[in-house]
């Protein structure tokens, strides 16, 4: 039995049942009482916190009178809304698991998600009502309770199925009266990967998890009770949830202002309307708030600054920005697994764009090599000179629970002796600043040699009539792979001809890994998180090899 010099008694019950999330929002709930925690911009509404405690708290007697309770899951399927919020909170006021899912899922991915997790009650957006219906429809696992959300209060529930001002109306505003509702070691929030390599992996995240990324964000912002935040992207992943969105930003006691919908217009407006001070979203947001802030400006006097992650951000593009939208830029590299753990601060940029920036306050990031058949050891790590090419992995032992919900195999591939091993590829400098090459299923090989797609996307991206890139792989009889560039045109006049002389006098990008053929096309496929997907555009790649749309 562990001994100690002290008594730890008192401490290990105060700290375990008391240092959880919930706690955090509601010390906030009675000392910023009337202040500001939420605004709507569609309905243009503020709720001060208690007001917002009284909502959730309505949501939470609802749940409880359908008889969810201690670890069972409320599904939430929700655009950015007040509605979001509640479901993330509510939950946690009567010990049940919060899920936020993508409303961008297919029906089928939905289906199977909520197979997956088996959720008591659904809550989604009568914006993606057929998505809902067919999902459900599909599913094996019935809820026993649907909720459907609808901000125009003109939408009818389906047959069965009950609206969210319905569902409750009538119900207490005062707190459940359950005393601790949650152990630090408790699931408290159930997020889903992006899918980019299959289908969705739901990813356990307790209140020690949720309680450091808040304290993360607290301090690489950092984030302070005085500050007005705007989340562009959606919620319902990592980035979104975490960096800026509710968990943060209720847990230090600043205001969330919701963006339903992403326009750089819109945000800009909002920006100087509202006063905030923190924009978050990924960088092709960051470009187009650029592209509108040239041509119609307005007052950015009171941003402290924008926060950006799913991609690195380029020299050219980071100063543009600093010169134009604010500074400050910070650029965050992660995994829904462990949210971010690399960072880039404004005093690092533009030296080292390009870079994922050094590890997090908290956290350990390191680059390990790669063997055919077993992992490196957390101490196996390539050559420290921005050259050799290894895998990163990262131990932050408080922001990840190192485990996948019902995939014992999966969480035995990518949870290693405390640490993650994403199946990112990378370099690192002498300084420990880590730039990522691309991923480890995303590596192509041809005629032997092994090509890193994010390489030479950033080379091709910094032609100046190139809006943005993907590289993938093809069969090649000879080579085994060829490669082929898909592009965006930033000016209609771009050819292949200046590409491929471009590519050829480009001091930075060797032969062999030159791009044998391109295709121009008008968008490409991006996860939630702003990732390139490389496995749609690959499969797209073949089809569009066997019809001959490829040009040299």
């Amino acid at each position: 039995m562990e001994q100690y010099t002290y008594d730890v008694q008192m401490f290990k019950e105060t700290f375990e049942y008391e240092f959880t999330y919930l706690n955090g929002f509601l010390r906030n709930v009675h000392r910023f009482a009337h202040k500001p925690a939420m605004t709507c911009t569609s309905t243009d509404r503020t709720w001060t916190y208690a007001e917002l405690n009284q909502d959730v708290n309505r949501l939470a007697h609802a749940l409880l009178e359908d008889g969810v309770g201690k670890s069972d899951v409320v599904m939430y399927q929700l655009l950015n809304s007040a509605e979001f919020v509640f479901s993330f909170l509510a939950p946690q006021k009567i010990g049940a698991i919060n899920s936020p899912i993508n409303f961008r899922l297919s029906p089928g991915e939905t289906a199977y998600i909520i197979d997956d997790s088996k959720p008591v009650v659904f809550i989604y957006d009568a914006e993606i009502k057929e998505t809902a219906e067919q999902a459900l429809a599909m599913a094996n696992h019935q809820p026993s309770r649907v909720v459907m959300v609808d901000m125009t209060g003109e939408e009818k529930a389906p047959e069965g199925q009950v609206t969210f001002e319905d569902y409750v109306q009538n119900q207490s505003v005062e707190d459940p009266d359950i005393t601790h509702p949650m152990h630090i070691y408790d699931e408290n929030t159930r997020l889903y990967t992006s899918g980019t390599t299959g289908m969705p992996k739901g990813v356990p995240l307790n209140n020690i998890n949720d309680i450091l990324s808040a304290h993360d964000v607290a301090m690489h912002f950092p984030l302070t009770p005085t500050d007005k935040t705007m989340n562009m992207s959606p919620w319902f992943h990592r980035g979104g949830l975490h960096s800026g969105g509710p968990n943060p930003t209720l847990y230090v006691g600043g205001e969330i202002v919701i963006l339903r919908n992403f326009h750089p217009k819109t945000c800009l407006k909002y920006v100087e309307k509202y006063g905030l001070t923190f924009l978050i979203g990924a960088p092709p947001m960051l470009k187009m708030l650029y592209e509108q802030q040239k041509k119609h400006p307005v007052d950015l006097s009171k941003l402290k600054g924008i926060v950006t992650m799913g991609a690195p951000l380029g020299r050219e593009e980071c100063i543009n920005y600093q010169e134009t939208l604010t500074p400050n830029i910070y650029n965050g590299y992660g995994t829904t697994e462990a949210f971010w753990n690399t960072f880039l601060r404004p005093y690092d940029l533009p030296e080292m764009a390009g870079s994922a920036g050094r590890a997090c306050t908290d956290d350990d990031v390191a680059v390990v090599k790669i063997y055919p058949d077993r992992k490196a050891d957390p101490d196996d790590v390539v050559a420290r000179d921005n050259q050799e090419v290894g895998e990163v992995i990262v131990r932050a032992p408080g922001k990840t629970a190192y485990a996948y919900v019902n995939k014992e195999e999966e969480s035995r591939r990518v949870f290693h002796k405390g640490w993650i091993y994403i199946g990112d590829l990378a370099t690192w400098d002498e300084n420990e600043f880590v730039t990522i090459v691309g991923r480890k299923n995303d590596m192509i090989v041809s005629s032997g040699e092994n090509i890193h797609p994010v390489q030479v996307e950033e080379i091709l991206n910094e032609h100046p009539k190139v809006q943005e890139s993907v590289l993938v792989s093809v069969p090649d009889e000879l080579r085994g792979e060829s490669t082929v560039a898909y592009i965006i045109k930033a000016d209609p006049s771009l050819t292949t001809e200046e590409l491929n002389r471009y590519c050829a006098e480009h001091p930075m990008l060797a032969d062999y890994k030159k791009p044998r053929y391109y295709r121009f096309i008008d968008d490409l496929p991006y996860t939630a998180t702003g990732k390139k997907k490389h496995f749609e555009v690959r499969k797209m790649a073949v089809e569009d090899q066997e019809a001959g749309l490829f040009e040299k």
